[in-house]
């Protein structure tokens, strides 16, 4: 059904059938829904309004809208979409840009190139897709997505694609399982770049990970998260469970309501002393767009294309912003800065005036009462068990002056309410201290051979500097709840909070099959997603290909082979099959010239195979049987698949004696 063709009215005759119409519209549609999520209601639901209104133009035979209503649209859209982004730049507006002039484009498409740049259109959307998410789950999706619109594309270039696109869904197949070789080729030996192609922006924020600095309640809302932070590969046993805490972020300055980082971030990392055999792994870190990465407390050494900060936390050049793989030494038993100059021991002991008074005055007592240093993190971690403080996800509002809130009125807390306020009590106290920030814990997946770290296990701990010793962890969290260290978060608050299924001690179906997909997407990760210049140089180098002339060298290589061997099997596939009947006969033909009997020159296969009736008259009734099976098949049209076989299993159980008679010594000038 379409409109009549009239420029005048808006009429628009279109250049597909219905039904491929629909099928374009519902190909792009497909393709466009995993953005929807991302694009405003208000675009999303104009798309949506677009694609109905160009379905109702083929089907109903509605006008189209003439041009100047169609450029009020664009300009109208693009105005949208620089308000709701800032800008026409970027990925963002980019995609939704791209998205809305795909639907406007439907109300002018006339010609086959118009339908063909929406196709175009369609796998660019595909692509962008990728620069989100490249998850097992989408990939799939998307790969569905390509299938459909080369079929599109194939129905859509023949003069005979009629108005069943999905005809063509088997060609479209094969053109897509051509291109996987080309595909595989390209990913593993085209040269890696550091980094991505381009700085993707922050849109992860819900589970981004560690802030850069350290609020009352922001690791507890962290932690309600089940999402994956990174995965651990250990060469050996991990480290036990008590032991398990992942340095990241670590905050020296207080503002009186948050631990910020230090304003000079550059400088030597410290030596530190190390005791005991170190801890070999590697971590696949999960895209946070932060620079720092994480290590098992305390890193021996810088990790590849980063360094270690003045604090010994592990930093990457840029923002995390993609799947990152990495190595790394540690060393559990450590020992830290024995010496502290003057001038970074004021900087350890600074507070905010005023700030906290009823904490202050509780911890100048504990100075008074103690000899040293290390006595008063002792009197500090007893007071926090002897006086019924509570861990818990969902806390009380402390009030304004949160810390005298926390340690004298609501006494409950999670690790960052209680890390942030020990450390006010040291440095109160006269103990140098910061806070640390990172993870603790890890669970193994069920094959063992990797462990899991989520953002629920997202942890704040402090580091006090005692004479002798240099910096010391102390964990207040472990005062408050001991099976925080030993069994992750699920087993150390009561029952009611609201831990994330994943993080939960008891097991279900539903966990254990997670797990599963967990360790799928970890070798997908392992091996794709994470595949960067330092795994590929690594497994090239196996094969003496780790430099990128070699690359180069070799890609060229494989690629004329892929190319050759796809273009071999084209040319194969397209040579004429050979004839069963034909086939048949001419085995008959060997048999009997073996027997002495050879076929003339221009003799018919109705006269060979009288002649060779009269030369083996012992065969008679099989060699005429076979003559007519063969002359009906080839001349008289019969056909079937089980009269060819027939014909064949005929030919195979032929026995003719050695000695012919005399008839077979004629000159056989008889034609056919």
């Amino acid at each position: 059904m379409t409109a009549p063709a009239s420029s005048g009215s808006g009429a628009v005759r279109d250049s597909l059938p219905p039904r491929t119409l629909t099928a374009l519209l519902l190909a792009l549609a497909a393709v466009a829904a995993p953005h929807a999520a991302r694009l405003p209601l208000w675009l999303t639901a104009a798309v949506l309004a677009l694609g109905l209104w160009r379905a109702a133009i083929a089907w109903r035979g509605w006008p189209a809208p003439p041009r100047w209503p169609r450029l009020l649209l664009t300009a109208a859209l693009a105005a949208g979409v620089a308000a709701a982004y800032g800008t026409l730049v970027g990925l963002d507006a980019g995609v939704a840009l791209a998205t809305a002039m795909g639907a406007l484009k439907l109300l002018e498409m006339r010609r086959r190139r118009d339908t063909l740049v929406l196709i175009y259109l369609g796998y660019f959307l595909v692509i962008t897709q990728f620069l989100y998410t490249q998850a097992i789950p989408a990939a799939l999706y998307l790969l569905a997505g390509v299938w459909a619109l080369t079929a599109l594309l194939v129905a859509v270039t023949r003069e005979t694609g009629g108005d069943r696109p999905w005809r063509h869904a088997r060609l479209a197949a094969v053109l897509v399982a051509q291109g996987l070789p080309l595909m595989i080729i390209l990913f593993v030996l085209f040269p890696r770049v550091p980094g991505p192609l381009w700085g993707l922006p922050d849109r992860t924020s819900a589970v981004t990970g560690l802030d850069d600095q350290l609020s009352p309640g922001a690791i507890s809302r962290l932690s309600r998260s089940g999402a994956v932070a990174f995965r651990v590969e250990f060469r050996g046993d991990p480290p036990p469970a008590g032991k398990r805490y992942w340095r990241g972020p670590v905050f020296t300055r207080y503002d009186g309501r948050s631990w910020n980082p230090p304003r000079h971030r550059r400088g030597p990392a410290p030596a530190p002393r190390t005791r005991g055999p170190a801890v070999a792994y590697t971590v696949m870190l999960e895209p946070h767009d932060r620079r720092w990465l994480f290590a098992l407390d305390l890193p021996a050494e810088a990790p590849p294309q980063g360094r270690l900060g003045p604090n010994l936390t592990p930093l990457a050049r840029e923002p995390v912003r993609q799947l990152r793989r990495y190595r790394m030494r540690s060393y559990p038993d450590f020992r830290l800065q024995p010496e502290l100059p003057a001038e970074r021991r004021r900087r350890y002991l600074r507070l905010p005036d005023g700030a906290h008074p009823r904490a202050r005055e509780l911890a100048a007592t504990w100075q008074r009462r103690s000899g040293d240093g290390a006595a008063v993190v002792r009197r500090g971690l007893a007071y926090l068990r002897a006086n019924g403080f509570r861990y818990t996800l969902t806390p009380p509002d402390p009030g304004r002056d949160w810390v005298d809130g926390l340690l004298f009125d609501t006494r409950a807390g999670f690790c960052g309410h209680y890390a942030g306020a020990f450390a006010f009590l040291m440095r109160a106290a006269g103990v140098p201290a910061r806070v640390v920030t990172g993870y603790l814990g890890g669970a193994m997946s069920p094959g063992g051979d990797y462990m899991i770290v989520r953002q629920s296990d997202a942890h704040a701990w402090v580091e006090v500097w005692l004479a002798g010793r240099g910096w010391v962890r102390v964990d207040p969290t472990t005062a408050v709840s001991p099976a925080r260290a030993e069994e992750g978060l699920g087993g150390s608050v009561s029952a009611g909070e609201p831990v994330p299924m994943m993080a939960r001690p008891e097991r279900s179906w539903l966990k254990t099959a997670r797990l599963r997909l967990d360790a799928l997407d970890t070798a997908w990760n392992r091996w794709v997603l994470a595949y960067g210049p330092e795994l590929q140089k690594r497994l090239l180098g196996r094969f003496g290909l780790g430099e990128w002339p070699r690359m180069v060298m070799a890609l060229a290589v494989a690629l004329a082979a892929a190319g050759g061997g796809v273009t071999a099997w084209v040319l194969v596939r397209r040579r004429p099959r050979r004839d069963a009947a034909a086939a048949a006969f001419e085995r008959l033909e060997r048999k009997l010239a073996r027997a002495g009997l050879r076929r003339a020159p221009g003799e018919g296969p109705r006269d060979f195979g009288g002649r060779a009736a009269d030369a083996f008259p012992g065969q008679r009734e099989d060699l005429l049987a076979i003559r007519d099976a063969y002359l009906r098949l080839r001349y008289e049209g019969a056909a079937g698949a089980g009269e060819a076989a027939r014909l064949r299993r005929r030919v195979a159980r032929l026995r003719l004696r050695p000695t012919p008679t005399r008839r077979q010594e004629g000159d056989g000038d008889r034609a056919g």
